[in-house]
């Protein structure tokens, strides 16, 4: 996320920015241009971080839940936050905390009752695109559902797992007998194994329970 629009958005939460101008926003973070406070603003309300209502003179952020707008009877759209991209390859991407805007999922598409403790990664790579996740594959550019509250996984689960602060998507395997963990690549090309002690820094941040494929 750009410098300004991290500001904007850390600003936006302890104060409601429609009740100033442009000009006074810039003084609030440091940036004279007003047309850049302006690109900014559009910018986080393009990827669903800010509401801005022109005509109350309200701009706040927007929360992880449900919308307001009802698509169609009992169908309405969910807000899950989404934390940067995990590798499903060669260990090597940072895992990023920082929110990166919300995917909006209708819950009619969501095979899980929704959840807070729900948010999104995008998958990088192709070290998953053989894997079995209620019948699809983990493809570059998916986007991945964890549940952070599911950090003891069973073995066999795909989980996302931060080694050395990189993320990676495997499949866990726990190995009593050698005491050590597996986590397993299952790909169309070869991909070794990752082979861990239980006591290496090593976190599990939660399950994958669903793929939102990308487009074709």
């Amino acid at each position: 996320m750009h410098e300004i629009q991290e500001k904007l958005l850390q600003f936006s939460r302890e104060k409601n920015l429609g009740q100033y101008t442009l000009r006074e926003i810039g003084g609030f973070i440091g940036v004279r241009s007003p047309q850049k406070i302006k690109h900014h603003l559009q910018q986080l309300e393009k990827r669903g971080l800010i509401k801005i209502n022109k005509i109350k003179g309200i701009v706040k952020p927007t929360q992880p839940g449900w919308t307001e707008r009802i698509l169609k009877k009992a169908a309405r759209i969910f807000n899950i936050p989404i934390y940067g991209t995990a590798q499903c390859g060669p260990k090597g991407v940072l895992a990023e905390q920082n929110l990166e805007g919300f995917l909006r999922v209708s819950n009619a598409l969501l095979q899980r009752k929704p959840r807070k403790s729900f948010f999104a990664v995008q998958a990088s790579g192709l070290s998953m695109n053989a894997v079995n996740v209620d019948g699809k594959s983990i493809d570059d550019g998916d986007y991945l559902i964890i549940d952070r509250e599911i950090i003891n996984p069973s073995n066999g689960d795909v989980i996302l797992g931060i080694i050395d602060n990189m993320a990676v998507i495997k499949k866990y395997v726990k190995d009593e007998k050698n005491e050590q963990i597996i986590l397993k690549s299952e790909s169309t090309q070869n991909f070794p194994p990752i082979y861990l002690h239980k006591n290496d820094n090593f976190m599990i941040n939660g399950k994958v329970i669903q793929v939102i494929k990308k487009p074709n």
